[in-house]
């Protein structure tokens, strides 16, 4: 405070009037933008390449192209092609002032390129502000990104979204470490096993680009396998990108490179790792300081220098379809950088998908697979359990453990733990009338009763407890379990034996590891834990809810599944016995006997080229109201060998109920109608949508239509 207000000059802190001014000072400064965007007008421009061509982040298909700005001198050195930026969008022609165009909503972009003049023939608005001089989007990754957008009838500002991570500053602003040199080539070592393994290494150590699709022998030599073919590329000089299905696997590829490569060769890539550090690692691959890339998802879209391999592993897990527009898949997307970047492709997995199949079929990749006898060491024994084995045994039909599944637990108890494969998690997902089989439902909003427990009963959709049941169509008050659970399978077990520990792994808590001693491992598909030596049996319980699925993939989904809690089991040789509980005489369930992931996807594959069906042909699905999927249809101009199936309608998905992603919105009725293409039309396909899409939405469609390619599930 001065000397002005009567006071004495010392003030309350005994502090000089010239201090608390600047004081006073620096706080007005501190609170001001330091990079406020601007309009500069009548700021004069950058004598060089005076247009920047800005990509806007506006997802909607009639806005996916350049706009054309002015730079200004001021922003000329920090403008660069591949920064963050942003403009004002939206100013009409009528807001011009001294030959700039001025006004609109301030909206984020990337500068894409600069250029000496723009095609453009009206006034441009000035850049308002550079985010950052650091520059994130290269041309690969744009190239990459744009290639996406159009194969899935996408907006290159979407597919952005999903391949820049958000900015932080605190990350940008640090350093990243110097790149190491690359590292002596490993060994082959256990690659060996495989008919072609060691040739493939050498091929990537020699810089070579083989492409192969690999089917895993079971156990956990993969993760090292794997971490082998990565250290191979990166004594070639080469970078390195695999992509997993989840935070689990993610860990245990992690532990095999830095086992194998030591600290600092690559980097790790998911969401759980915040958005501070997941950034931080991302501009150090973009940077150049590390290579090798691993992480879920998201990682498909890492820009690796010099990318010599791609790996994906698990290609059927549900984990790798992007949920956000334009939901691309992570094959697809290696298999556009391995096609753009003439690189090395691995697709490794223990099962093997019909497209994996495809691949090999049609010669793009070479099968990676080991000899009969030696898949025979390592799998376990399978033994099967049908309707016939329970129906002579009632007692196992009531518990769902027939006899030789009791005796597996038990002689499995005796060497290691065992672990149990339910379909369902929970107590008892679905309850229905003992006497009529009606299905349990709410009072309030028709939704499905669950057990939670040994004695309360709850409503899936609302939430609601049920204390007083009755069936609505008989009367009755007794219920019975249509689908047992997890936690009741876990119940059960404990009880039957008692001196062993019970552990459960499924969504509410996902075990990574289990100690090799005796214990029961109760688990989900997907969720299963991995046992120090390899658990000594498994049980496969309920096959017939995995394979009466209507859908497509069942019994590939129900495989995949069924071969992934096997591969955790000790191989034959060593006891490893497993047990499921189906049909014999399916072929998924003969599959797995046989340990033939390959041969049950060859099968598959040339059923669905018999019919049409994907990936042998390419499809799209279209969804709406009935009268905007109709209209839709009516204004397309589809491929000439285009098929239209349906519209049919699709199930209305009641308020409270857990939304699927892409499903109608609550209380709504909607219609579906799938798009088929032979092979050569997919990209001629998804252009006619993406155009139709956009010439309605830029009238101001008010109904929604969604377009899904490639969708996974058709039914």
């Amino acid at each position: 405070m001065s000397s002005a207000d009567g006071r004495s000059e010392g003030g309350a802190e005994g502090a000089p009037p010239e201090q608390l001014a600047l004081i006073r000072e620096g706080v007005r400064q501190a609170r001001a933008p330091k990079a406020k965007p601007r309009t500069w007008r009548g700021a004069a421009l950058a004598e060089e390449l005076p247009v920047a061509r800005v990509l806007v982040d506006k997802g909607v298909l009639h806005l996916d192209r350049y706009f054309d700005y002015a730079v200004p001198e001021e922003l000329d050195a920090e403008a660069q092609p591949g920064v963050r930026v942003r403009v004002r969008f939206g100013a009409g022609r009528h807001r011009v002032r001294d030959g700039r165009r001025e006004g609109g909503g301030l909206i984020d972009g990337f500068l894409v390129e600069r250029l000496a003049e723009s095609d453009y023939s009206g006034p441009l608005a000035a850049l308002a502000q550079v985010v950052s001089p650091e520059p994130v989007l290269g041309p690969e990754l744009l190239g990459l990104a744009r290639a996406v957008a159009d194969r899935y009838a996408g907006s290159l500002a979407d597919v952005l979204q999903l391949a820049v991570p958000p900015r932080n500053a605190r990350a940008e602003a640090k350093p990243s470490p110097a790149p190491l040199p690359a590292p002596a080539a490993p060994p082959a070592e256990s690659w060996t096993r495989y008919t072609r393994g060691a040739a493939f290494v050498e091929s990537l150590a020699r810089g070579g680009s083989p492409r192969a699709v690999w089917n895993a022998l079971p156990g956990p030599e993969w993760a090292d396998e794997l971490a082998r073919a990565v250290g191979a590329t990166l004594a070639s000089g080469r970078g390195a990108l695999v992509v997993v299905p989840d935070g689990r696997t993610v860990s245990r590829v992690d532990a095999a490179l830095t086992a194998l490569l030591g600290e600092g060769r690559h980097a790790v890539l998911t969401a759980e790792a915040g958005p501070e550090k997941r950034y931080r690692e991302w501009l150090a691959v973009r940077r150049g300081s590390v290579r090798a890339v691993v992480g879920t998802r998201a990682a498909m879209f890492a820009p690796v220098r010099d990318l010599g391999l791609v790996v994906l592993w698990d290609d059927g897990d549900g984990s790798h379809s992007e949920p956000h527009a334009p939901q691309p898949h992570a094959r697809e997307v290696l298999l556009l950088r391995a096609a753009h970047d003439k690189c090395a492709f691995l697709l490794g997995s223990w099962s093997c998908t019909v497209e994996a199949a495809q691949l090999v079929e049609s010669g793009w990749a070479a099968p990676l697979v080991a000899e009969r006898d030696q898949v025979r060491t390592c799998a376990p024994l399978i033994r099967t359990v049908g309707d016939g084995d329970l129906a002579r045994d009632e007692a196992a039909r009531a518990a769902r453990l027939p006899t030789p599944a009791w005796q597996a637990v038990r002689e499995g108890l005796r060497h290691g733990p065992v672990l149990v494969q339910v379909p369902r998690r929970g107590y008892v997902p679905r309850m229905a009338c003992a006497q009529c089989r009606a299905p349990a439902r709410c009072r309030h909003c028709a939704g499905p009763l669950e057990a939670r427990d040994a004695d309360a009963l709850r409503c899936t959709w609302c939430g609601r407890d049920e204390a007083a049941w009755h069936c609505p169509e008989c009367g009755g008050f007794r219920l019975r379990a249509q689908v047992v659970g997890a936690r009741r399978t876990a119940e059960e077990l404990g009880r039957a034996f008692p001196a062993v520990p019970v552990r459960t792994s499924g969504r509410e808590q996902v075990l990574d590891t289990v100690p090799g001693t005796p214990a029961l491992v109760v688990s989900t598909p997907g969720a299963e834990p991995v046992a120090e030596g390899g658990y000594a049996a498994a049980l496969l319980l309920d096959g017939w809810a995995m394979l009466s699925r209507p859908d497509l993939r069942a019994g590939e989904e129900a495989l995949r599944r069924w071969i992934g809690a096997s591969a955790l089991v000790r191989g034959q040789g060593a006891g490893g016995t497993v047990v499921v509980v189906a049909e014999p005489t399916l072929r998924p369930v003969q599959a797995l006997v046989r340990w033939d992931p390959v041969g049950h996807a060859v099968r598959e594959l040339a059923e669905r080229a018999e019919l049409g069906f994907p990936p042998v042909s390419r499809m799209a699905a279209v969804s709406g109201t009935p009268d905007a999927l109709a209209g839709f249809l009516a204004v397309v101009e589809l491929p000439g060998d285009a098929e239209v199936l349906g519209p049919v309608p699709l199930p209305v998905t009641d308020a409270g109920r857990p939304r699927r992603v892409g499903a109608p919105p609550p209380g709504e009725r909607w219609e579906r109608a799938l798009v088929r293409v032979p092979p050569g039309s997919g990209a001629a396909l998804a252009a006619a949508l993406k155009a139709a899409q956009a010439a309605r939405m830029a009238r101001g469609g008010s109904e929604p239509v969604r377009i899904r390619i490639d969708p996974p599930d058709i039914g």
